[in-house]
């Protein structure tokens, strides 16, 4: 009976051995992130991406999703409901845009500005941030969407670290040469940004909704 009973494990070890020699590499498969954390991809030889190529959540990641945002009324020298009403007159004085800053570009920024608000409100930052989905409408007489406006807002607040040097990479406002960004932000979220007929505010051209994890750590 001992005899018999020694053989039937030695042949159980022998078939689970030969199984896992079958699954050739299967100790090299890309671990998932830790639990509480949150993993860019990222493309590979680039210092400055503009965004992730898609992003991994650990299990048990408390996250927050923000509704969509898009850019608050404050220049009250414009017509209500013009485009030019949701400039923001804290970034631009009088509603005046500098040389080369389009009108998405300047909504743009208003609407990051209020998403910056939003985060701090439940006690996170653009650095939080993972995920963006971005809807942009042409503005007035174009045919198409701002993309290069919003891209330049964009990177105003996110993706304007060099991950090389771990400093600052210049942007340009409008047709200025580039500066200090106005928010220093290593941040590559995962991004879309689509092209839609109508915003459901008269005079927006840009909405924006985020996802953002809450750090590990807290």
């Amino acid at each position: 009976m001992k005899t018999r009973l020694i053989a039937g494990l030695v042949a159980v070890v022998v078939t689970f051995t030969a199984g896992a020699s079958t699954a050739a590499g299967w100790w090299d498969r890309p671990k998932p992130p830790k639990p509480g954390t949150v993993v860019p991809a990222l493309p590979a030889g680039q210092s400055n991406p503009m965004i992730a190529t898609g992003v991994g959540i650990g299990a048990n990641t408390p996250v927050y999703k923000t509704s969509g945002i898009g850019p608050t009324a404050l220049n009250t020298d414009a017509p209500a409901g013009s485009e030019a009403s949701y400039v923001d007159t804290i970034v631009f004085p009088g509603g005046a845009l500098p040389a080369g800053v389009t009108i998405t570009e300047a909504q743009g920024i208003n609407v990051l500005r209020r998403i910056g608000e939003n985060l701090q409100a439940v006690g996170l930052s653009y650095a939080d941030v993972y995920t963006m989905r971005v809807f942009l409408q042409n503005p007035a007489g174009a045919t198409t969407a701002d993309f290069a406006g919003w891209n330049r807002a964009y990177r105003q607040y996110f993706a304007n670290t060099d991950l090389t040097t771990g400093q600052y990479v210049p942007v340009p406002l409008g047709t200025a040469p580039p500066a200090k960004p106005f928010v220093v932000n290593k941040s590559r979220p995962s991004r879309f940004a689509l092209e839609i007929e109508n915003l459901p505010v008269t005079g927006w051209l840009v909405e924006v909704e985020v996802d953002a994890a809450y750090p590990a750590k807290r």
